[in-house]
């Protein structure tokens, strides 16, 4: 600082300390009860805002038209995806159905429960949506099982299928017009299961390829709910997502095949919160056992590390109590304020007390010695915790909110531990009375070490001036990760399961949303985005009226005349017979068949030979079971337990009639129309948009022609500009102002120059080797280099102030306090953000790697290239 400031401060500081050392006990009582009343505050205050929506600002225009669409259709808001999938069509319908009928009957937590696919009105009407020779091959397929479907309606058991399967195979005139292979294969596969104690059942939707009758996964359902959120909460549908998943669990116990799995913006984001509750602590525990240790070896004092923890403690509390009153909540950034306090708050305390500790090893008294340390030291603690709180404040006048909120939470968090290190800690130090202290070197490192930043002072300025350009050609390949799923934890099941979706055409959560004010206007978009490459297909509310109907329902009405009332016949359990003299049977008549193969010469012998052995196999298991009759009740489950579904689907499409636009049930057309008179389309991916490239080629084309369209990969797309536009605003923003500051107040622009150069050198090699780890930026990352420019630039305050103002003759600067100061501060920061590093929130761990790095590159810089760009001349 100028020469005219510091002697004034200084003696500010010198009355301060004076006062508080008269009155220690009354400082101490003053910051309990101050302690005391911010905890009282921040417990019953302090509330948690997890909606990452709010983020960024609502201004921002791809924000609202994220509100316009969610204002419009308040069901697609806030939605959790239970994904349901099974190895058979018939399983998921099942499982989905009684999944949306469990969650609809709990309205205390959801409010909205729907499938989109799987309703009377498209159950019923199924069949009109297939092309009219899609729908004349299946009719053609189930007309010819016909025979096969009314035998079994007259003899609904194993036995009577056996008995058909078996004459059909003795018997050649005997024409099913089906092909036997896929249907013994499954009857083979069953056999199997049953004797292994497996589940398994047989999809005759399959067999008889009912499955065709959509373009869609017909092994996976997707349940759609809105569960009732308090976002002042810390899990704000933890009660909804636990009755959810014990749903899904209940159904899965009566069919182990089923797996139920949560997904969607509510669950990512309830995963996330989970996440980062446990590891927050665990971080904070971590990196405060870390801090404690370095403390010892730093201090080597029992006492000094105790009034160090106490004042760490007591400011990260009056901190908490600050957030309440500035800012009221906490977000999913801002929680790391504790463990960002813990690194950084304890860098004033170790100062003072190395201060504190080299007067006692000058043969100061206890009180000279404190004197000494916030007097020396104060005017740059106080400039450090400037410019730290520059780097912080740089955030709050851009438009990412999260972060704005973190940098004013910090950045007043440093002026409360300037004041705690200044107040509370010399009361400590008074009231402790520190009577001795064993003497310590003032470095073990060789004189070589001490003097190697001065002795080839020109070899490290031409390096670092060649790093810092390798480094800066190395900026071409930084590059920002804008879709937020790869921050959370990637093994939890909301991220494993969205993932899978995201490779889908017709399931992907990664749709754009388009509004319009007319169903023609929806239309015209609808088609306009369909002719793009990136597009696989685009919905609005007339995609649900079938084309070429009257044509359909021919074919429709001829198929129903052929099936006949058979197929309402198996809505009842499955009759009494004798499975096991149905099974003899079909055995005795495969050998017949395998004695002579033209008898059946469409059938594998090979699949003969081993469904007979696997026959005989069964019968002998079944007979010494003891349990024989539940032995064939399992095989008729897992036979025929799913047949009663096949022919209940097909009955009901059957029952398809000519509808209009205007004949579309209320419960579809208020997911596709508003109330306000707002059409929805729904534009689908054409590719897998796990892949970067991908998601922004969709956004782009679908905004090229309505750059009002909503949705993730607009939001995420827009989000990762705005990111990148508010690191540029906030780097530059800190870079400035602290330049300027550190210009006004030292006076000297070399001296500002040597202050700063080795934080650019930092700052360039920090963004060098993520380039070279892979380590892209991302929405948590991305404010370390403007926080590193804060936090760096106080090590580099207190190297220049030792160098120019408090280095004796003959001293070399490794050897002093300050040097030994800025190396454990550094130390315990590197080692608090180290513990981020190990958190499954890959967000919050690759901001702490890349601290962790940036830290050290600055440690380096400010140790070895700082002293050697000073013009200070040091005795070698």
């Amino acid at each position: 600082m100028s020469s005219q400031s510091t002697p004034l401060l200084e003696k500010l500081l010198g009355h301060w300390s004076n006062l508080v050392l008269r009155f220690p006990w009354l400082v101490i009582l003053l910051f309990i009860l101050i302690c005391a009343a911010s905890a009282d505050y921040t417990i019953h205050n302090l509330g948690v805002n997890t909606d990452t929506s709010k983020l960024l600002s609502q201004d921002l225009p791809f924000q609202k038209n994220r509100a316009r669409w969610e204002k419009a259709f308040p069901q697609d808001a806030s939605t959790i995806q239970l994904v349901v999938e099974s190895p058979t069509a018939e399983q998921t319908t099942r499982a989905a159905r009684l999944l949306a009928q469990r969650l609809k009957e709990n309205t205390e937590l959801f409010e909205y429960v729907y499938i989109p696919d799987n309703n009377e009105f498209l159950n019923q009407q199924g069949l009109l949506y297939l092309g009219v020779d899609k729908l004349d091959n299946l009719s053609i397929k189930l007309s010819d099982a016909q025979p096969f479907i009314g035998h079994l309606a007259q003899n609904y058991h194993l036995q009577g299928l056996f008995d058909i399967l078996g004459t059909a195979l003795k018997n050649s005139e005997v024409d099913l017009a089906v092909n036997l292979n896929p249907i013994l294969t499954q009857i083979d596969q069953s056999l199997l299961a049953v004797q292994a104690s497996e589940t398994r059942y047989v999809s005759w939707q399959k067999l008889f390829a009912v499955e065709q009758s959509t373009e869609r996964n017909t092994l996976r359902s997707i349940v759609s709910a809105r569960p009732i959120a308090d976002f002042e909460k810390l899990k704000p549908v933890e009660r909804s997502m636990n009755y959810a998943r014990s749903i899904g669990q209940e159904i899965q116990a009566q069919d182990p095949q089923v797996s139920i799995r949560i997904t969607g913006k509510i669950a990512l984001e309830e995963d996330e919160m989970r996440v980062l509750a446990e590891d927050t602590v665990y971080s904070g525990l971590f990196a405060l056992a870390l801090v404690i240790i370095v403390l010892f070896l730093g201090l080597k004092s029992v006492k000094l590390v105790l009034c160090t923890l106490i004042s760490l403690i007591i400011g990260l509390i009056l901190t908490a109590g600050f957030a309440t009153v500035a800012v009221g909540h906490l977000n999913v950034l801002s929680v790391a304020f504790a463990i960002l306090y813990i690194g950084l708050g304890v860098d004033f305390a170790i100062h003072v007390c190395l201060g504190y500790r080299e007067g006692w090893e000058q043969h100061m008294t206890s009180e000279q010695a404190i004197k000494k340390s916030i007097r020396v030291l104060g005017s740059s603690l106080f400039l450090c915790a400037l410019t730290t709180s520059i780097g912080f404040f740089a955030f709050i006048p851009t438009s990412y909110e999260g972060v704005s909120e973190l940098g004013l939470i910090s950045g007043g968090g440093m002026f409360v531990g300037l004041i705690v290190s200044l107040t509370l800690l010399p009361a400590l130090l008074k009231v402790f009375a520190i009577k001795q202290l064993n003497h310590t070197e003032a470095t073990h490192l060789p004189i070589w070490l001490c003097t190697f930043p001065f002795r080839y002072a020109k070899g490290i300025r031409y390096a670092s001036i060649l790093l810092a350009a390798a480094a800066l050609f190395s900026l071409q390949y930084v590059y920002l990760d804008s879709n937020p799923v790869n921050l959370r934890d990637q093994s939890s099941e909301s991220v494993v399961a969205f993932k899978d979706l995201l490779q889908s055409k017709d399931r992907s959560p990664f749709v754009l949303i388009g509004l319009s004010d007319s169903l023609q206007s929806a239309e015209q978009l609808a088609s306009n985005v369909k002719r793009l490459p990136t597009v696989n297909k685009a919905i609005t509310l007339q995609s649900f009226v079938a084309k070429d109907q009257a044509e359909k329902l021919e074919i429709i009405e001829e198929l129903g005349f052929i099936l006949g009332a058979d197929l309402a016949n198996f809505n009842r359990p499955l009759e009494q017979a004798d499975s096991r003299q149905g099974l003899v049977d079909l055995h005795a008549k495969i050998a017949l068949v395998l004695a002579d193969p033209t008898a059946s010469p469409a059938t594998s012998p090979e699949l003969l030979q081993k469904l007979q052995q696997d026959i005989a196999a069964f019968i002998a298991y079944s007979d010494a079971s003891g349990n024989a009759e539940a032995t064939y009740q399992q095989l008729g489950k897992s036979i025929l337990g799913l047949f009663p579904d096949t022919m209940q689907q097909l009955n009901t499409s059957l029952q398809a009639t000519a509808f209009g636009l205007t004949d579309i049930p209320s419960y579809i057309s208020e997911n596709w129309v508003s109330q306000t008179g707002i059409y929805k389309v729904i534009i689908d991916p054409q590719e897998d948009l796990n892949i970067a490239a991908n998601l922004s080629a969709f956004a782009l084309d679908v905004q090229s022609i309505d750059d009002s369209v909503t949705g993730l990969p607009v939001s995420d797309l827009a989000a990762g500009q705005v990111i990148a536009e508010v690191f540029i605003q906030a780097f530059t923003t800190a870079f400035i102002v602290i330049f300027l500051v550190l210009l006004i107040l030292l006076r000297s622009f070399l001296n500002t120059l040597l202050v700063i150069w080795p934080l650019l050198l930092a700052g360039l090699l920090t963004a060098a080797m993520n380039v070279l780890m892979d380590n892209p930026f991302n929405f948590a990352n991305i404010i370390a280099l403007p926080l590193l420019m804060g936090m760096g630039v106080d090590s580099g305050i207190h190297i220049m102030h030792r160098l120019y103002a408090g280095l004796n003759e003959n001293e070399h600067l490794l050897q002093t306090s300050t040097a030994r100061g800025v190396f454990f501060s550094s130390l315990t920061t590197l080692l608090s953000f180290t513990s981020l590093a190990f958190t499954n929130h890959q967000g919050i761990a690759s901001m702490g790697m890349l601290l962790a790095i940036g830290i050290s590159f600055t440690l380096i810089s400010t140790l070895i290239v700082l002293p050697a760009f000073s013009r200070k001349k040091i005795p070698l």
